[in-house]
């Protein structure tokens, strides 16, 4: 039976120095609550992984004290790893009706109906035996997110989860601030808070302003207009349907995602849209170009997305024509600035003009900048800060921001995910870590692609392979067949005859000496080969393949 601990411990799970894979854990006596369940996209190295999400091993091994996983809004980063995660933990999932209604979307893909979701709103409290969990009305990009504050008897903690400060949202649901005040009044042990912008000064504009400079652009465009967006981006897709509406155009979706959202917050009532104005992207020919605007994914150049298969001509329903005016309303995320340059590069190409970037006001971020943050911690006013979401740079100067504002140095805590924070009523300590780190998808393996398996993904695209095939003989180890030399990625066999054909004496004058030394371990033999091909290549190429050797007996 394990101890029951009377410290309030806080361990991030994910979401430290790396953009995504937001999870967060609250410890309190014998019992925990999940914050988050996101995942985050590979990094250029990963070849071939698909997404990567948290670590939760700790999580497995303290299964039985698991209240709850609860979500504070319905962004990929902070919902995407719940198919898996609920695989291996079968708790109640909290959340939104917007948050929960993209969750049932992903748990049906994996086949997963046995969850218990639980419906909240924004002002909803939930008793547990040792902690009360309150969900607190915010903005952000997508609707109905919230902070979340865990109250219990050593103080209270407040996880802002990703917002920012806009006064005039789309919906109308203001920040709620009266109440996060009043928490701030009644004293917070720690705050937990987005990281993301804080290199940016001033603060965010509101996305009210996205919607004016989409008037401006509806109103001047004579054909075709597509704009490319975050699928998760309600806001900016009810925006554009506003505009489509105010100058009497059709809307069609392309999109996987795009498809999802729409339906699910059109559903939900997030979305707004006048009856008969969404049609099938089939539909579109039977239209003059003026009357159409298709919303679509791929404002970050993803290679599959449907905007970069628009713009390499590999759409199954859809062809960029001349005249065409595609609107990314999006900034790109770092790293991707490459992949976005080369489809717009694409658009312009098959004649169509892009509007994208500092072109027009087409993009406003969802997170708070510096004087947004400066707000949350003054009504905030926290004993303790963890600066959370953001690579290391956001997390320093966010720590720095809650110093600059009077907060003791060592009452902040710049830690990296897995870390343990132990609270008291008067004190707080790292106290160890936890396993934690990056759990890689690839298909249907979860966890099964490791760094080894990475470094020799690696080394492939880098030096390609070269198989050798090898027959000998079971009775004297004499070469019955071969070698047979086989490259993928190396050279290229028919303009390298040569190298092949002295790469084959290479091997076969190794296998000789082996035999003529009486030596048949197969261990010995592979190794002799891979040495000797080895040097012999390099030598030749300054190259080093992967060299497979296979050794049948007969």
């Amino acid at each position: 039976m394990t101890k029951t601990n009377s410290k309030l411990r806080v361990i991030p799970l994910g979401g430290l120095n790396e953009i995504g894979k937001n999870m967060t854990l609250i410890e309190y006596k014998n019992e925990m609550v999940v914050i988050d369940c996101g995942l985050s996209f590979p990094e250029d190295e990963m070849l071939g992984i698909d997404i990567v999400i948290p670590d939760i091993t700790y999580l497995l091994k303290n299964k039985d004290k698991i209240k709850g996983i609860f979500i504070t809004h319905g962004h990929e980063d902070h919902i995407g790893a719940l198919p898996y995660v609920l695989k291996k933990l079968n708790v109640p999932v909290y959340g939104t009706r917007l948050s929960l209604g993209l969750i049932e979307v992903k748990l049906k893909e994996h086949k997963l109906n046995n969850t218990k979701l639980i419906t909240v709103n924004a002002g909803d409290k939930f008793k547990l035996d040792n902690m009360e969990v309150e969900f607190i009305r915010t903005n952000h990009s997508i609707p109905d997110a919230c902070s979340i504050a865990i109250h219990t008897d050593i103080g209270t903690i407040f996880h802002t989860g990703d917002f920012k400060i806009d006064y005039t949202p789309i919906d109308e649901d203001i920040m709620d601030f009266h109440r996060i005040a009043e928490i701030g009044k009644k004293g917070v042990l720690l705050m937990l808070a987005d990281s993301t912008n804080v290199e940016r000064s001033g603060s965010t504009m509101s996305e009210r302003t996205v919607g004016d400079t989409l008037d401006d652009i509806f109103m001047n465009a004579d054909g075709r207009i597509i704009v490319a967006t975050f699928a998760s981006n309600i806001h900016r897709v009810q925006q554009i349907i506003n505009s489509a509406d105010k100058y009497n155009r059709k809307v069609a979706v392309s999109g996987r995602s795009m498809v999802n959202v729409v339906n699910v917050a059109t559903e939900l009532g997030y979305l707004n849209m006048p009856e008969g104005m969404l049609i099938e992207l089939n539909e579109i020919k039977d239209y003059k170009p003026e009357e159409i605007v298709i919303i679509t994914t791929g404002s970050q150049g993803e290679p599959m997305s449907a905007l970069s298969r628009m713009a390499a001509s590999e759409h199954k329903k859809m062809e960029i024509i001349p005249g065409d005016l595609v609107v990314i309303s999006a900034h790109p995320i770092p790293g991707n600035e490459k992949t976005v340059s080369r489809v717009i590069n694409q658009l312009f190409e098959k004649g169509a003009d892009v509007i994208y970037d500092d072109l027009a006001e087409v993009h406003v971020s969802g997170h708070a900048c510096k004087e947004e943050l400066k707000l949350m911690h003054r009504l905030v006013r926290p004993k303790y800060f963890i600066p959370v979401h953001g690579e290391f740079r956001h997390l320093k100067q966010h720590a720095e921001l809650a110093v600059s504002l009077g907060m003791p140095e060592e009452n902040v805590f710049t830690i990296s995910s897995g870390t343990v924070v132990e609270f008291d009523k008067n004190s707080a300590k790292i106290a160890g870590t936890v396993p934690s780190g990056r759990i890689l998808v690839d298909g249907l393996g979860v966890g099964d692609v490791g760094n080894i398996v990475l470094r020799d993904r690696k080394h492939l695209s880098e030096d390609g392979l070269m198989v050798v095939v090898v027959t000998i003989s079971k009775e004297d180890g004499k070469v019955l067949a071969g070698p047979d030399i086989i490259s993928r990625g190396f050279v290229y066999v028919r303009e390298s005859e040569d190298l092949i054909e002295k790469a084959r004496i290479v091997v076969k004058e190794a296998l000789i000496e082996c035999e003529n030394r009486q030596i048949r371990e197969w261990a010995y033999l592979k190794n002799t080969i891979k040495d000797e091909l080895k040097n012999y290549l390099y030598e030749k190429t300054k190259r080093n393949p992967m060299i497979l050797p296979i050794i049948m007996e007969v």
